[in-house]
């Protein structure tokens, strides 16, 4: 399935504060096309952060849909990832579109998908895309063996697993809140 082969995005909730990072690569077949793509970025005013996997073009028209999901529910980032998940469902257009998202604030973070998911982890620890066991992995090593702040946990997982994952690359963005 080419939608998760495309990227690392990993998410970590620590302390107060949320830090979610990706790699830059996206490929297509057997090439790599790009290696500094931003597939993280701040949402709803800086009140929550939104990563995502698969095709770009779906993940963006999804994370505008979340967009209005938040203002709809400014004090509920989990009102509106289930509200968004609903509609991903339901709607015959929405539905055809391949991508996961991640989506979270300095409380939780929620892994939404097509199929109606809406999973919040135990651990605060969530990631999507071909590399995401590896830095899902990583990181609950990191977070149960250091004081790294959310960060560094997330940045050195994802380091680990571009190390791993040939669809994950080494050029990390790390978007944090507060």
């Amino acid at each position: 399935m080419n939608a998760v082969r495309s990227t690392t995005v990993i998410a970590v909730v620590r302390d107060g504060r949320i830090a979610m990072a990706s790699d830059g690569q996206v490929t297509v077949g057997d090439a790599v096309m790009k290696h500094g793509a931003k597939k993280v970025r701040p949402a709803a005013g800086d009140r929550a952060l939104v990563g995502f996997a698969g095709g770009a073009a779906d993940a963006l028209a999804l994370t505008e849909r979340l967009e209005s999901k938040l203002e709809a529910h400014p004090a509920g980032v989990r009102r509106a990832a289930v509200e968004l998940a609903r509609e991903w469902r339901t709607d015959r257009a929405l539905r055809r579109l391949e991508a996961l998202l991640l989506v979270g604030d300095p409380e939780c973070v929620l892994c939404v998908s097509g199929n109606g998911d809406v999973i919040e982890p135990d651990d605060g620890i969530a990631a999507i895309g071909s590399g995401g066991s590896y830095a899902l992995a990583a990181a609950r090593a990191l977070v149960s063996h250091t004081d790294l702040p959310a960060e560094a946990v997330a940045e050195e997982a994802l380091r680990i697993a571009a190390g791993i994952c040939i669809y994950t690359n080494d050029q990390i963005s790390v978007v944090t809140l507060p």
